[in-house]
């Protein structure tokens, strides 16, 4: 006999480290967008393992290619190649179009391929008589020391201090661009959408005049596309609306939806130059590139390009901002392509608690599985598959979401 939705997260809370807390569901099985738990009930997941799951749950043409390549080759050291390995990062770099040579590093997660644009970035500082490193207030690049320096949250930070030094943090304004980038600086580091901020867009010309004064002061550009990157906004790469060919970043981290479900992280160097920082032996990874993880993300990339899903994701997104901004406890929304996040008019509950985490829980329990950013935004980021019609049923439903959110003080995320 099957153990329940609830003896299954009892055993989750004896035996797992509650770093993420206590988790809501158990679950079991995922076929498109649609997930079931342990007891069965079904949900629409418009949230896609946090824009993870490019192609949704168990796309058959990602299933096959998992299994031919564990049947054939899943792991082999560093000491070699495989043909999958070698395939994506060729994808990789046809795919991000820039100018000059190109190289790839791959790792597990983004938090690793950030670590590496880290040390990257303090190796050029290193070799430059550079000693600071910018990045954005609110932004988010992940948990390991060096990515964690790079990160803005405090929250995160205070318990692990000191940091690695060196990391100034500064305003996502041109104008505090400008005034901050000078010739000490070894680097900036952006994401295109600040997702963890509340899918948050960097102004209008950012990339382009931080590339013009990256280049100006002699420093990296480094973007983080850990979140927008794979079709999820509508083209390969986010950045690439600003910056293409001879103006390509310096660095483009990878991760997410890269695998579409399979981890995987890649980070992208351009230039000769930049090519040349890391020697043989100054960084490493024992799974990074796996054949099995190579296969997976060629399977997602592929099945993207053959589906024409680029063009898809752009253009449900913009339906679904329309069809949201109607909605009369919606204030706005921000974002691109299936990346999107729902800014309500309320910040809380009709009790104080915070509003946009009792919404996630009010549509958990209408079905539906979202994110709550910060107190007033709701993050949406579905599978780049999702049907239109699924879509509208949540748009349907999010009135009644809210008003249960907004009566109920017993509700929390």
């Amino acid at each position: 006999m099957n153990a329940s939705q609830h003896e299954l997260l009892t055993d989750y809370s004896k035996n797992l480290l509650p770093v993420f807390g206590d988790p809501s569901l158990v679950l079991v099985q995922g076929r498109g967008s649609q997930v079931t738990d342990a007891d069965g009930k079904t949900y629409l997941d418009l949230l896609a393992g946090i824009a993870v799951n490019s192609l949704g749950y168990a796309h058959p043409a990602w299933v096959k290619a998992v299994a031919d390549q564990a049947a054939t080759l899943a792991h082999v050291s560093n000491f070699f190649t495989t043909v999958p390995q070698v395939n994506l990062a060729a994808q990789l770099i046809r795919l991000q179009g820039a100018a000059g040579p190109s190289r790839v590093f791959f790792s597990n997660s983004g938090t690793e391929a950030n670590e590496a644009a880290y040390k990257l970035a303090r190796r050029y500082g290193n070799l430059h008589a550079k000693s600071s490193i910018l990045a954005l207030e609110h932004g988010f690049h992940g948990r390991s020391l060096g990515a964690l320096a790079l990160t803005h949250k405090p929250a995160y930070k205070t318990p692990f201090e000191p940091m690695p030094t060196g990391v100034r943090h500064i305003p996502a304004t041109l104008q505090e661009l400008e005034e901050n980038m000078n010739e000490d600086v070894a680097a900036i580091i952006v994401e295109p959408i600040q997702g963890e901020a509340g899918v948050v867009p960097l102004p209008e010309g950012y990339l382009s005049a931080a590339r013009q004064l990256t280049r100006e002061a002699g420093a990296l550009l480094i973007v983080d596309e850990v979140q927008t990157g794979v079709g999820r906004t509508g083209a390969w790469f986010a950045h690439t609306r600003e910056l293409q060919g001879p103006d390509a970043p310096d660095v483009v981290t990878l991760a997410k939806g890269l695998g579409g479900g399979f981890p995987v992280g890649a980070t992208i160097v351009n230039g000769q130059e930049n090519i040349g920082l890391l020697e043989a032996g100054m960084h490493g990874t024992t799974f990074g590139g796996n054949p099995l993880a190579a296969r997976a993300a060629l399977a997602t990339l592929t099945t993207i390009e053959a589906e024409h899903l680029l063009d898809r994701a752009a253009g449900l997104g913009e339906k679904l901002r329309a069809a949201l901004e109607e909605v009369e406890c919606v204030r706005e929304t921000r974002g691109a392509g299936l990346l999107i996040g729902i800014v309500l008019h309320a910040d809380q509950t009709n009790q104080g608690a915070p509003l946009a985490p009792a919404v996630v829980t009010a549509a958990r329990d209408a079905g539906f599985i979202i994110n709550a950013p910060d107190a007033q935004t709701l993050r949406l980021a579905p599978a780049l598959t999702i049907g239109e019609e699924e879509l509208e049923t949540f748009v349907a439903a999010l009135p009644k979401i809210v008003t249960t959110a907004l009566n109920s003080p017993s509700i929390g995320a």
